[in-house]
Parts: C-alpha cells; structure tokens; sequence
C-alpha cells in the first residue's frame, strides 16, 4: 500500500527540516568563517608532512572510535540525546589539545573522533535506531563522510544523496561473498554478516570515508597551526566540528527513518523537490 509522506504534516515538515540540516553551509566553509579567510590558504601552508600524515591517522581514529563510541551508550531508542554534554566534551578535548600546541593534535584526534562519533550514535538511537544494529554503526560512520569532499572528488559530488551513492559505491568492492549476501537479502543485508564479513564490510567504508573526513580534520589541522591558536580557540574548533556532525546526524537519521516508512524513492524525490524550492525562494 502506497503512503504519500505529504499526508502526514508531522513527518514533512520533518523530511524538511533534514534537508535544511543537510543541505546548510559545509564545514570546510564554517572553518573559513571561523579563522577569517579561505580555509584552503590555510592547508597549503601545512607542512606536507603533516598532510601526509592525516589519512592514516583519520582512518585509525575511525576503527577505533566506532565501537567505543557505541559500547558506551545505553542502547535505548527515542532516548533524547545529549546534545550539550558532547559538546562541552568535545569543546574539553580541543582546550587541551589548543594549550599543549600543534604537536598534540594527532594525540588528541582518537579523543576527540571518539566523542563525535558518540554524538552521531547519541543522535541516532534518539532517532528510535537499535544501536545494536550493524546498519545502525554503517550510518554512523557514513556521517562522517559529510563534512565535504576530498581533493580528488568531482564538484558535483554533494549534497545528501550524493554523498549516500558515493559510500554504496565503495561496497561495489567488496568480495564474491558479500555480494551474493547483499543480492539475497538487499537493505537488510547487513544483518546477516558473520563478524568477519562485518569487518571487512566496515573496513572497506572507513577506507572511504576517510578520505572525506580527511579532507575536513586537514582542514582543522590548519586552523589550528594559526599562530594566534590557544585553549580557547581550540575548544571552539573542536564545538564547531560536533555541532556540525550533531547536525548533519540529526537529518542523516531523520531521512533513514522516513525512507523505511514512506520507501527511498519517494523520500529522495520529495527531498529533492524541497531541496530545489528551498533554492528558488
């Protein structure tokens, strides 16, 4: 039986205010508001040793993150999350690492990933998600792809939708056997993965994710190498960055619990033609 998502006021407005989330300025673009000037400037002035360094250390912090990230939240869906107190964790964790100086940062980046990652969780099981779920922890982590495209992405590659078909992509990789699961089982495939399958699946979507979450913790490397940075600049940086993935969880979750009400086709159209009026108006 089809229901059209438009005869449920409640659940509209909210697949709106999910596109206004997700669809709002890119972190890279707060980052440039926030130091004054064109982020960009401010990572080619990074030592490249540095650069070369984030990738690996972005694709550590998110393996490690994830399970200790979930583990420690009761798994209680339609819990109200706890918006602030992450914040305040995480505004902590940047203090710390803005008074010690550029050095600590890599030492810092496992904290402070961790407790972003624990926000997006926070936001999901308040979206009514089973924390348990494997798919639940997917999402999570595809959360992260959404602070902005690497280097080597095409420009039109944005936007919610696009960002959902740029991580599907990744699992177009994975092996023989998790292939033929997916076919037979399709959206719920997920759940039935043995641990190992489940590892190999995670590994492949960090691999790829980490390229754009890359893309945003290079960024914050580089606003925080500005020489006038210190605890307090720190800790801002650091709010910044989980208000922002609090934000893009929030409608990330919202778009997931509607598509298994109303069907993805329906909810991608309609959150496309909200998208497009939002840009004429």
């Amino acid at each position: 039986m089809y229901v059209n998502i438009k005869d449920n006021p409640e659940d509209y407005k909210s697949l709106k205010k999910a596109v206004d989330l997700l669809e709002s300025p890119s972190l890279t673009a707060r980052l440039s508001g926030f130091i004054g000037s064109p982020i960009e400037i401010a990572v080619k002035a990074l030592p490249e040793s540095i650069s070369k360094k984030v990738n690996g250390a972005v694709t550590a912090a998110l393996h490690s993150s994830v399970d200790a990230a979930l583990w420690s939240l009761e798994n209680a869906p339609k819990k109200p999350a706890s918006i602030r107190l992450h914040k305040l964790y995480a505004a902590t964790s940047g203090a710390i690492g803005g008074a010690f100086g550029f050095t600590t940062l890599f030492l810092e980046l496992p904290v402070s990933t961790t407790i972003m990652m624990r926000s997006v969780a926070d936001v999901a099981r308040s979206e009514g998600f089973d924390l348990s779920d494997f798919a639940t922890k997917q999402a999570c982590i595809e959360v992260f792809a959404m602070g902005g495209p690497s280097q080597a992405d095409d420009a039109t590659e944005t936007g919610y939708y696009a960002t959902r078909s740029f991580t599907t992509q990744a699992m177009q990789h994975l092996s023989k056997e998790l292939a033929e699961i997916a076919a037979k089982h399709g959206a719920k495939a997920t759940s039935y993965f043995a641990p190992g399958q489940a590892g190999k699946w995670l590994a492949v979507l960090i691999e790829k994710v980490a390229t754009r979450f890359g893309y945003t913790i290079t960024s914050k490397f580089a606003a925080q190498a500005v020489p006038v940075i210190g605890a307090l600049t720190g800790a801002s940086i650091n709010a910044l960055f989980t208000d922002f993935y609090q934000d893009t969880a929030r409608g990330y979750f919202i778009v997931k619990r509607l598509e298994s009400t109303y069907g993805y086709e329906q909810i991608e159209r309609e959150y496309a033609t909200i998208k497009n009026t939002s840009r004429i108006s």
